[in-house]
């Protein structure tokens, strides 16, 4: 999540644009970035004031919203969301556009997510050192939950699990909203190491392995099945060893069991617990592993799918799967443009935009810059 080498991040960077200008036929400018890095945090911050019994004009919600900006106190921290996420009307919740009713009283709930500052200027730099326009920087749970969740889903409450290479995001909807997320420093990358150490080879044929023949279920066949583990020397008198299939995915396992282990406890602490039978959704890289919803729906005790990029068609198939997930819910995010109060300057500002087509040109102009 950290970037610890500046130089060889922009690299990177300049590399993935180029190739992806080549594919898509055109110059990229501008880009949207996620950020996975630990200390992200989730706040819902609620406000209220008085109307006097009136009807609910722009104006109102225009000066709600201005003082909910204004009460924003994120401790020092960056905040990368500031969105509103419904209204309330004398109490009563869920009102998702109160102009034209009648009350006494206008509340508004607001989705803060902040993060610590310097991770996030640092990751700005990089990208803008590619000769980029950063135009916004976006947590990776929501930009994933815009992908995999359905609306639904998050009303009725859902945790969504994103596996990355180095750092595994657990994230809590509830009624529509992000109400917690934190980060765990380890991923699948964590597995691949194990392999690589266990079995005496270099970590890109330990990755090959845990792709084609990993899995998070063993059967019995797989005591009989055999895997070459190619040597970590490159002399042509090296031998690499032969292995069964169980025990590359004893292996495996025995990370899993320690990840489950941890998500279990995030979960617990972000309150995921009733009701029985809230689902949970995996994400991400490491949740192409065979068999892992499975495995992971027996380690939680809760019922488990794998979540794939929704909304966006005519996905390639090779970019249809859970590793990205998060790029999906990029081009979704962009091009649905959603209110954020840290850029609130006029009225106008308030109102999402709602032209489908402007949508869609949106969303594929972003689509083609993040593929």
């Amino acid at each position: 999540g950290y970037i610890a080498d500046m130089r060889a991040t922009e690299v990177a960077v300049r590399e993935a644009v180029e190739q992806a200008e080549r594919i898509a036929g055109t110059n990229i400018e501008d880009v949207w970035v996620s950020f996975s890095a630990g200390g992200l945090v989730s706040d819902i911050l609620r406000l209220e004031v008085d109307l006097g019994g009136h009807r609910v004009e722009q104006s109102d919600v225009d000066d709600l919203l201005r003082a909910g900006r204004e009460s924003i106190n994120p401790g020092g921290r960056m905040v990368l969301h500031a969105q509103p996420t419904r209204y309330t009307l004398d109490g009563l919740a869920g009102v998702k556009q109160p102009r034209g009713l009648h009350a006494e009283r206008l509340g508004v709930d607001i989705h803060v997510v902040s993060t610590e500052g310097a991770p996030v200027r640092n990751l700005d730099l990089c990208v803008r050192s590619a000769h980029l326009d950063v135009k916004s920087i976006i947590a990776a749970p929501v930009a994933t939950g815009l992908s995999c969740l359905s609306e639904e889903e998050r009303e009725l409450g859902v945790a969504l699990v994103e596996i990355g290479a180095g750092v595994t995001n657990v994230s809590v909807y509830k009624n529509g909203v992000l109400t917690g997320l934190s980060s765990l420093p380890s991923g699948s990358a964590d597995i691949t190491d194990d392999i690589a150490s266990a079995f005496g080879t270099r970590r890109n044929q330990a990755e090959r392995m845990k792709c084609f023949y990993g899995s998070a279920n063993m059967t019995p066949r797989d005591n009989h099945e055999m895997i070459d583990v190619a040597p970590m020397a490159s002399d042509e008198d090296a031998e690499g060893a032969r292995i069964t299939r169980a025990q590359l995915i004893a292996v495996i396992r025995q990370r899993l069991d320690r990840l489950m282990v941890e998500i279990g406890k995030e979960l617990t602490r972000l309150n995921f617990e009733d009701p029985v039978g809230r689902q949970i959704v995996l994400t991400g890289g490491g949740a192409e592993l065979k068999g892992i919803a499975d495995y992971a729906q027996q380690a939680l005790g809760r019922s488990v799918r794998v979540g794939r990029p929704r909304g966006l068609t005519a996905l390639p198939e090779a970019h249809s799967g859970p590793a990205f997930a998060t790029l999906a819910g990029l081009a979704t995010f962009a091009a649905s443009d959603p209110v954020d109060l840290r850029a609130l300057q006029t009225p106008h500002q308030l109102v999402m935009r709602t032209n489908p087509r402007a949508v869609f040109r949106r969303m594929m102009a972003a689509f083609r810059a993040n593929y």
